[in-house]
């Protein structure tokens, strides 16, 4: 009979945080699986325990299929990372998503979560939010994923390493306006916490000057919601269309797609209005 793959929540930086449950769930599965080992041996030794262990991180060189074989023989295995919820914005997602589809059982140990414990203290809005994680390394992808987001009106909520920081709020404050707010968790339970609201241009200001240290956690205001004064009317965005036709060369249900974009309406009422005002200007390509 196969055994129960654990998914075990450890401290994000205060070992006070460590639930008995987890503790418990340690104790009682035959190995654990670890996102590195020596950082999950300080852990055990903490809690007095010794566990046979294995590291999960290079699960795309099989080793997260060894971890499944043990299972499906009948061990039990705690998987956890470094910090915080395992398999949030971590490769032991994969091994979860593959222990399902093999009807391994998985049973969450839930505690401490980065993202959410900073979102909860950010003084920024709650009730709609989205989880971007760390942006890519690769400036083009980087700049891809952040066009993406323009728009986006839920709170959004980035990790960083101290060494990409700066660069990563200079780029947030080119995207999306030096206005917008932000707030700044570092050092999250740790000695050194520090929870700090301001905005994307200070924060850039502040970090030219200030080195950054510590693990940060970026809880980002979403875009303000349009007023109706700055919703275009079916006719102004149908003259878009026909300005982005003139301008650039884009064909009339491109340009009707283009101009419908962050309205309303639709691209086939965009489109038939612009019709209309192509005849009416002698068919204007």
């Amino acid at each position: 009979m196969a055994g129960t793959l654990y998914i075990v929540a450890t401290p994000i930086g205060n070992l006070d945080d460590m639930t008995p449950r987890a503790a418990a769930a340690f104790g009682a599965t035959d190995f654990v699986a670890a996102e590195d080992t020596r950082v999950t041996m300080r852990l055990l030794n903490h809690l007095g325990l010794k566990k046979p262990m294995v590291s999960y991180h290079e699960h795309a060189l099989n080793r997260g299929e060894g971890i499944l074989r043990r299972i499906e023989a009948g061990e039990t295995c705690a998987l956890c990372s470094d910090a915080g919820m395992p398999c949030i914005s971590d490769p032991g997602e994969v091994i979860v998503r593959d222990a399902l589809a093999r009807g391994i059982t998985v049973t969450p140990v839930p505690g401490a979560s980065a993202c959410v414990t900073a979102l909860a203290v950010s003084g920024q809005d709650t009730s709609r939010w989205v989880f971007e994680g760390f942006l890519p390394a690769e400036r083009r992808l980087r700049r891809k994923r952040l066009a993406a987001l323009d728009g986006e009106m839920r709170t959004i909520i980035f990790y960083e390493a101290p060494h990409r920081l700066r660069g990563t709020l200079d780029e947030l404050s080119a995207a999306f306006g030096g206005d917008r707010s932000i707030t700044l968790c570092r050092e999250l339970t740790k000695l050194h916490e520090e929870i700090w609201k301001t905005t994307l241009a200070e924060a850039a200001a502040h970090y030219a000057q200030a080195e950054p240290r510590g693990e940060y956690v970026l809880v980002m205001a979403g875009a303000p919601e349009a007023s109706s004064a700055d919703v275009p009317t079916p006719e102004e965005a149908a003259a878009h269309a026909l300005a982005l036709m003139r301008e650039e060369g884009l064909s009339p249900s491109a340009a009707a797609k283009a101009a419908a974009q962050d309205t309303p309406y639709g691209k086939s009422e965009i489109y038939k209005l612009l019709l209309t005002l192509q005849e009416q200007d002698g068919g204007a390509e």
